[in-house]
């Protein structure tokens, strides 16, 4: 098993890199306590701590923790971190997201008519643009150490800059190649060059890269895997299929050390929801993490990441706590596009709904200082699950319960001796705070009480489909106006609660720990069937082999297994949805089934309209920032901005 990188992310300052990028300042400095990059690159211990920067770039914000030395300015610093902005940018625009807050530029990304000066849309480029920077800088700089480990950090910051620039080649699709340290204006490279660049440069470190390496950082099975991604795009990207291509690194990636991820380890009937619990880096779902941003509620503060989207997710009548956090921000839920693609049942959503779906209620109760009521009672009544056997789900405090019938003490149950025995009128039994299943044998004078998290009891009641995790009470399914929380199903997919139900590091609830998968094993598998399926050969047995070990995770069995005859285009389309919804993937899928703009598939709100709209075309891409532009003459816009 892998080991987490704990401290990959702020163990060198960002000034190392901007130094690099400027001839004037190729001196040491007046102060002997700056950390500069003579010190940086002195041994390859200390290299490793550069490296991590490289890593941390995609997952902070800035120098001091969540706010106050931004990386980029002139826009929010919690909102220029990467995941969310891919969030904002690949899942805010498409049938997955609706927002609430008026943030200027914000709802434009959902209406599909953002400009070339949208906050967002730039601040993802100049993301982009800084980590191209920073890997330059680290690879120029390690190169002149001699370690044969050195190479290693090097393979791992050039598949940095490769994926960097495939982020690139899809939201901006012509922009300048720079992958040496220069003050010169670039000049842009087309989508096929810098498609070509990113191919070959994942060709060649495939072999550099580590077999195995620790947690948070990438290996040789990354490049293979980011190959599959680059491959599958690649005839949106420059006119030529590479399907082919798509299924045999596809394939390596799923004869690999990396498995999916069947450990229910909170036992609530799916092993699906632990990849998006604060305990992922190691519930078995990082055995499924090809690559993954990581995050830590004390270690690495940001409003970004999984703390922008448990917290942002949260509204209405939820139970922030339930979820970990602190309180809700009220602001992004789903359309009914995406609910509906899932074959689910949610049964009940209360407490009260479990307890009734046991059998009829009855006079047997619990009573005591424990017990809701207290000794006074009246008594907390259970439900008959068989001929004279009795359970009931409660909260229970510190203190004592008997069992009795209709209120009477002249016909009551305790525990003499605390053998799990009941005898008539015998001892109190004392119970502690927390959350109970408690069962009544009547016939065999035997009891349990069993503790048991209400939040996991909750969702196990789902029949179908376990990755349909929606809030539904006080939420409408359709939207009529977006501001408004309570129109649409909230997403409770991302949780700052571990597999035990315990919250995660921030015992103040502000921070999260959940990792964010970037690529997982589970997306490499809906990658080969597709390619599969547009003709790039491959086993289309195992195609539906891999689907349904997907499907079975998600349903907790068989149930939901498809036959070969089942899978199609428009299949794969849904289960990516189903799947992925949430992970940064929707848009560039929905653009490489030509149904992203266009009027093949609308959905509520597409194009600003109710019932959605097509729009141009162009909107296929995002501008170039206007900004970018006007400094740099040798930029053309994209067409349509």
């Amino acid at each position: 098993m892998k080991n987490r990188m704990k401290q990959i992310i702020f163990i060198v300052t960002i000034s190392l890199f901007m130094t690099a990028c400027h001839d004037d300042l190729n001196q040491d400095p007046i102060d002997p306590d700056s950390f500069t990059e003579q010190d940086v690159f002195v041994d390859i211990t200390e290299a490793k701590g550069a490296l991590a920067k490289l890593y941390a770039s995609l997952a902070l914000t800035g120098q001091q923790g969540p706010a106050g030395q931004p990386d980029i300015s002139g826009i929010d610093e919690g909102a220029s971190q990467y995941t969310r902005m891919l969030f904002n940018l690949n899942e805010l625009t498409t049938d997955h997201a609706v927002v609430g807050w008026g943030d200027p530029g914000l709802p434009d990304l959902h209406g599909l008519y953002w400009s070339a000066g949208n906050d967002f849309t730039g601040a993802m480029y100049l993301r982009l643009a800084q980590e191209v920077s920073f890997t330059n800088a680290f690879i120029q700089n390690a190169s002149a150490l001699s370690d044969d480990e050195a190479q290693s950090y090097i393979a791992e910051a050039r598949f940095l800059r490769a994926f960097a620039y495939y982020n690139l080649i899809d939201f901006y699709a012509n922009v300048p190649l720079v992958t040496q340290i220069t003050t010169d204006l670039p000049s842009q490279s087309s989508r096929t060059d810098l498609f070509n660049y990113v191919e070959s440069e994942l060709l060649e470190i495939q072999d550099l890269l580590s077999e195995s390496n620790e947690y948070g950082r990438v290996d040789k099975v990354a490049a293979w895997a980011l190959l599959s991604k680059l491959y599958l795009n690649a005839e949106v990207w420059t006119g030529t299929a590479r399907y082919t291509d798509c299924v045999i690194y596809s394939e390596n990636v799923m004869n690999s050390s990396y498995v999916i991820n069947t450990t229910d380890a909170n036992g609530n009937g799916s092993a699906y929801d632990e990849l998006f619990l604060a305990d992922n880096n190691s519930n078995g779902a990082q055995n499924e993490f090809i690559f993954a941003l990581n995050f830590d509620g004390i270690q690495s503060q940001t409003y970004g990441g999984s703390t922008f989207i448990v917290h942002a997710a949260t509204g209405g009548s939820m139970d922030p706590l339930s979820l970990g956090v602190n309180g809700g921000w009220g602001g992004y839920r789903t359309t009914k596009a995406l609910v509906e693609k899932f074959d689910y049942n949610l049964v009940v959503q209360e407490l009260s709904d479990i307890n009734n779906a046991l059998g009829a209620i009855t006079d047997w109760g619990i009573v005591g200082d424990g017990t809701p009521n207290g000794w006074d009672g009246p008594d907390t009544e259970m439900f008959e699950i068989a001929t004279n056997k009795f359970a009931l789900y409660t909260e229970l405090t510190d203190g004592f319960l008997k069992f009795r019938f209709n209120e009477d003490w002249g016909n009551n149950y305790g525990d003499t001796g605390a053998d799990g025995i009941l005898e008539a009128a015998g001892d109190n039994i004392p119970v502690t705070a927390g959350e109970y299943y408690i069962t009544f044998d009547l016939d065999n004078l035997t009891y349990t009480i069993e503790t048991v998290d209400f939040n996991t009891l909750l969702e196990s009641y789902i029949e179908g489909d376990h990755r349909a995790m929606f809030y539904t009470d006080g939420q409408s399914l359709e939207i009529e106006s977006i501001p408004p929380f309570d129109q649409g199903y909230a997403v409770t997919k991302f949780k700052n609660i571990d597999s035990n139900g315990n919250q995660g590091n921030d015992s103040s609830g502000e921070f999260v720990d959940t990792d964010i998968p970037i690529i997982r094993l589970a997306e490499i598998y809906l990658n080969y069937a597709e390619a599969n399926l547009r003709g790039g050969g491959g086993d289309n047995n195992r195609a539906v082999s891999a689907i349904n070990e997907l499907r079975a995770r998600a349903y907790g069995d068989a149930s939901g297994n498809i036959s070969s005859s089942d899978l199609d285009l428009g299949f794969v389309l849904d289960e990516r949805s189903r799947e992925l919804y949430w992970e940064g993937q929707r848009r560039t899928d929905l653009i490489r089934f030509n149904s992203f703009t266009t009027n093949a598939y609308l959905w509520p709100f597409k194009g600003n309209q109710a019932n959605g709209a097509s729009v141009s075309s162009f909107r296929n891409i995002f501008p170039i920032p206007s900004n970018t532009i006007s400094t740099n003459p040798n930029l053309i816009q994209n067409d349509g901005y």
